[in-house]
């Protein structure tokens, strides 16, 4: 799988299945990576801590992803992990799936979200991108869905928690980017950043002066 910052070229795989699985691999990746870099270097109560008023904290946000991942591309095609994830038995508390108990150790809860990796990875090998499951958490009307539309949906759910883990990160010490070597950020020096901090907010004075 590629991890890297380039996404593969779409040229070089010759089974249209096999490069539309090169893709949803790659973009699937790049968020689970960009999503644990968000803890590295940080302390425990900075990673479990709520930084919001509706409590989004960094080891949560991987700890729902894990619950994500095993949900979509295990049980929904008829494929259990076998991992106990008794945050979402029937019966747990609400939003259990979204913080870290001091009991729950952040080793335990990467190490949930990389072996829910390799579950989901070898579910998307394994299977057609039209094979058709069922959700069993949605109406049962209406709960089948393909391979395909699962694993967008994934990568979508995804990047969304990493987008926020990397304004959490931000907030605390100023990091940002979907890894260490990939910031995002147009170049320029802190004094740079904060001219150009200062200019978007004299823009936005300006257009409320003239709202």
């Amino acid at each position: 799988m590629n991890t890297s910052d380039t996404h593969p070229d779409p040229g070089s795989e010759s089974d249209p299945e096999a490069a539309l699985k090169a893709d949803l691999h790659f973009y699937l990746q790049s968020a689970r990576e960009a999503l644990l870099w968000k803890l590295e270097g940080l302390r425990e109560y900075d990673i479990r801590r709520p930084s919001t008023p509706t409590g989004t904290n960094l080891l949560g946000l991987v700890k729902h992803a894990a619950g994500v991942e095993l949900g979509y591309f295990g049980d929904t095609f008829g494929r259990p992990s076998g991992e106990s994830l008794p945050w979402l038995e029937d019966g747990a508390e609400a939003n259990a799936d979204m913080w870290a108990t001091a009991e729950e150790s952040r080793e335990h809860i990467v190490g949930l979200y990389r072996r829910a990796w390799a579950h989901a990875d070898a579910t998307i090998d394994a299977l057609a991108l039209d094979t058709v499951g069922r959700v069993p958490w949605w109406p049962s009307e209406r709960n089948e869905v393909t391979l395909h539309h699962a694993a967008v949906r994934v990568i979508a759910d995804t990047h969304r928690h990493a987008g926020h883990a990397d304004i959490l990160r931000e907030l605390m010490d100023g990091s940002v980017g979907m890894n260490r070597t990939n910031s995002g950020m147009a170049p320029g020096d802190s004094a740079w950043q904060e001219e150009y901090r200062s200019r978007l907010e004299r823009a936005a004075q300006e257009a409320e002066r003239n709202a």
